[in-house]
């Protein structure tokens, strides 16, 4: 079988080491694929991604909105669902309504999480750009009044005394009647359709192994998660993985047109250019 190599982006996060740990540790058939595999923030991702750097990466759906024309989005591998959005942190809890007059940290403009953000709340001007991953530890210094949380920081906000204003998922599910669009992975449009048909096969057969085995790649997932305990890895992903990872399916696709369209009206995206969608 002819082997060919490929740049793979994706973030050190559960969701995406559980996912990814089968297809790049040799653990499935890849049908000749091998993998030369990059490991950043999600943010990271998606400027790597608007460079080009990268045949096939993870991606914010709001990055993604500026990338169509160049990539399109694989079936399998997306993060979406529900009870699962990004939350607005504070020190003590105040009324939304005064929300536009606080300074806000968000994990990056490119971010979904702050296109959902500005769905919610457009009033919402002063943001402040971080680390995911530092964005708690801002709201707690006073750094900032608020705070836009993914992640992983979900499950350790309150442990730290902070308090939840708002899921803007929740907001977005309520208004629109589709689950929370988050991330998913996409390909370089001209790697060509059979190509893509094969990366997209792999990596379903990826997730496919890892709902089977979902200890198997413990390992690796611990290996790149810090300190994290196993019990938040494994919220992590059981948050975060589900049925539309394995397949965007009808709902998945509605989802992240209706983010298209959300990205269009506000302001952060021109018109996309051509099918979105490997798979309808």
């Amino acid at each position: 079988m002819n082997t060919r190599k490929l740049t793979l982006g994706f973030s050190t996060c559960p969701n995406d080491t559980f996912i990814f740990d089968a297809m790049v540790n040799g653990k499935i058939d890849t049908e000749g694929l091998e993998f030369e595999v990059f490991m950043g923030d999600v943010e990271e991702l998606n400027k790597r991604a608007f460079s080009g750097e990268s045949h096939i990466t993870k991606i914010s759906f709001n990055a993604f909105t500026r990338l169509s024309g160049t990539y399109i989005l694989l079936d399998s591998g997306a993060a979406l669902g529900e009870n699962c959005g990004p939350l607005i942190i504070a020190r003590q809890d105040f009324p939304l309504e005064e929300l536009k007059n606080k300074k806000t940290a968000i994990p990056g403009i490119n971010t979904t999480a702050n296109l959902l953000m500005s769905f919610a709340f457009p009033e919402v001007k002063d943001k402040r750009d971080m680390l995911f991953s530092e964005i708690e530890n801002a709201v707690l210094t006073g750094e900032v009044d608020a705070g836009l949380i993914i992640h992983e920081s979900r499950f350790t906000y309150s442990s730290k005394g902070l308090v939840k204003l708002a899921d803007v998922g929740e907001i977005w599910e309520a208004a629109t009647g589709t689950p929370t669009p988050l991330g998913g992975i996409i390909a370089k449009r001209d790697l060509g359709r059979e190509m893509l048909l094969k990366i997209n096969r792999v990596l379903r057969r990826s997730v496919e192994f890892a709902f089977a085995n979902p200890k198997s790649g413990l390992d690796y997932i611990r290996s790149h998660a810090q300190e994290m305990s196993e019990e938040v890895m494994y919220k992590h992903i059981g948050l975060y993985v589900n049925d539309y990872t394995l397949s965007l399916g009808e709902k998945g696709r509605e989802s992240v047109l209706k983010l298209f369209e959300t990205a269009h009206k506000l302001g952060f995206s021109e018109n996309s250019e051509g099918d979105l969608f490997l798979i309808k």
